[in-house]
């Protein structure tokens, strides 16, 4: 079946509101609808960033100063203006990020008309998108995962920790409202109570609550993704499952080499939870398998796509990006034609992950045809994007390796005599001379 053509009049704006200068992701985005004719344009976290080098990029835009919902409406309505020709032209809106797509589905009844979105709430983006909310829906809908706990206190946050035993996985219930330059990540594995305690007590700087899983074993082949579609009438017909090969950080981290390959567990109980939930959109969802039951348990429920969902490109080139602009400006969506074997590589953190765990090898399943893969950042067509993320990776490890060799000479260096403290901790006769 051949993908129905595009209604290239209706533009695409992508909508990135984090900082990450590295999301692979809205590269993958400009480039899937750009090869298709579409026009498209950006708001991401700065003109320079490396996206906006590609050529399928038209216009960029500095997402607002502040992630407020109204202030993203007011700007995404300013750019339809500004690139359609009547004031009834529609645009289609793709959130890259967790909470660009909360901000608009919190705003869509104000932008319907003018800006294309699936019919959803954010009610019911939070349900998913919410880490312990995930947990209570899973287990209303039995589906498998890991034990997690909601602790109320720094004492508890321990006692919970021990009860699930350590290593134990901490994530922020809303990590999109982690702020910048925190140094707080969403996700984290903490290896005893001392760090448990510390990382509890920074929730007031988080901006939501601290939740404690149970850190299923990672091991190979046990870590896998569902990316689909459900379009407006609630049909998955762009689904599909692949396995993740590679990750940064390893164990615990995202996608650094996938590789497109059937799981029909994972598939029945992606496909399975959509229904239940009643889900309209792109959602990119992550299973790790407990060896012990046999079981797929669910990790994360992002509803946007994965910054890996180009790995899930078919052989006519559809996949789930392409496939909401079809369902949202009228067309049908047709199922993706599998490509079992398709690998895709993040480059930057492929090559991290190498360093850390170098001898990790995977084979591709008995049968599958080996293909290509897809580099998430250069291409043949469009490699000034590739040229600039590579200046700025650079410019990144150098400031982390500097912050390193500060930190470490800072740890070394000797106290001054007038802050040794005196015998039995009373201030020398020096810090006294000085007070």
């Amino acid at each position: 079946m051949a993908v129905p053509p595009f209604d290239t009049r209706v533009p695409a704006v992508l909508v990135r509101l984090d900082r990450n200068p590295f999301h692979h992701g809205t590269l993958g985005a400009a480039r899937s609808l750009g090869r298709a004719g579409i026009p498209v344009h950006a708001v991401v976290e700065s003109r320079d960033s490396p996206v906006a080098r590609s050529r399928y990029v038209r216009s960029v835009r500095a997402r607002p100063a502040s992630a407020a919902s109204t202030e993203l409406a007011a700007l995404l309505l300013r750019i339809a203006g500004e690139i359609t020709d009547t004031p009834s032209a529609p645009v289609l809106a793709v959130p890259l990020d967790d909470v660009s797509a909360l901000a608009l589905a919190r705003r869509r009844t104000e932008l319907a008309g003018r800006v294309l979105l699936p019919d959803r709430t954010e009610e019911q983006l939070l349900r998913v998108a919410d880490k312990a909310r995930l947990a209570e829906v899973c287990a209303e809908l039995g589906l498998p995962h890991p034990r997690t706990e909601l602790p109320a206190d720094a004492d508890e946050a321990a006692a919970m920790a021990w009860s699930l035993g350590l290593p134990v996985i901490a994530k922020w219930s809303r990590p999109w409202l982690l702020p910048t330059g925190s140094g707080l990540r969403s996700t984290t594995i903490l290896r005893s109570l001392a760090e448990v305690r510390e990382l509890y007590r920074r929730t007031p700087q988080a901006g939501s609550p601290l939740l404690l899983q149970e850190l299923l074993p990672p091991g190979r082949d046990l870590d896998w993704f569902f990316h689909g579609y459900a379009d407006s009438a609630g049909r998955c017909a762009a689904g599909a499952t692949g396995r993740k090969e590679r990750s940064w950080p390893d164990g615990a981290g995202l996608t650094a080499v996938g590789r497109w390959t059937p799981n029909p567990e994972v598939d029945r109980l992606a496909r399975g939870l959509l229904e239940a939930l009643g889900h309209r959109g792109v959602c990119d969802l992550d299973f790790r398998l407990d060896r012990d039951t046999g079981a797929y348990h669910l990790l994360d429920f992002n509803p946007r796509p994965g910054a890996q969902f180009r790995l899930f490109a078919d052989r006519r080139g559809l996949d789930v990006v392409r496939a909401l602009h079809l369902d949202l400006t009228g067309r049908p969506v047709p199922p993706l034609s599998p490509a079992y074997g398709r690998r895709f590589v993040v480059e930057n953190y492929a090559a991290l992950s190498l360093l850390a765990s170098p001898r990790r090898r995977y084979a591709p399943e008995p049968g599958t045809a080996r293909r290509p893969a897809e580099r998430a950042w250069f291409a043949a067509d469009d490699p000034a994007p590739a040229l600039a993320m590579g200046r700025a990776w650079l410019a990144h490890l150098l400031r982390r390796a500097l912050a390193v060799v500060r930190r470490r000479l800072a740890a070394g260096r000797p106290r001054h005599p007038a802050a040794l403290p005196g015998p039995a901790g009373r201030p020398s006769s020096t810090q006294l001379t000085q007070r």
